[in-house]
């Protein structure tokens, strides 16, 4: 299977970008990446059963489909060792991003970035 950062429309109202789906070209068969989908069925099911017409780029609440929209950006999607750097330099900045939110005791935001830190955590994508 080929993963591809795909547009889910949810009730036919609402566009959700930049979603990690893994597509077989030979069944066309399409899944949602199983690290994201948490976080895609948990920003569903916020926007309720009649949500208002609306777009989001889901690479802004799940770290997961926002590196590999930054991959794509820098074409790195086949170059493994590249993109373990860009994994191991986003670690980085999220963790000198939550030292300064704990020494502003900024309980949101470190919050954000527990978030942030869990989601980048989920290694399956490696495997």
């Amino acid at each position: 299977m080929k993963m591809k950062l795909r547009t889910v429309i949810y009730s036919g109202k609402v566009e959700i970008d930049n979603v990690p789906i893994f597509s077989c070209t030979t069944c066309n068969r399409s899944e949602v990446f199983p690290d994201v989908k948490p976080d895609l069925t948990g920003l569903i099911a916020q926007l309720g059963a009649q949500p208002d017409k609306q777009t989001f780029l889901f690479n802004e609440c799940n770290e997961w489909a926002n590196l590999l929209v930054e991959a794509k950006a820098e074409k790195l999607q086949t170059d493994q060792i590249a993109f373990e750097r860009m994994i191991e330099h986003r670690i980085n900045q999220l963790l000198d991003l939550y030292l300064l939110a704990q020494t502003l005791n900024d309980e949101a935001w470190i919050s954000d970035l527990e978030k942030r830190l869990e989601q980048i955590s989920r290694r399956t994508l490696l495997t």
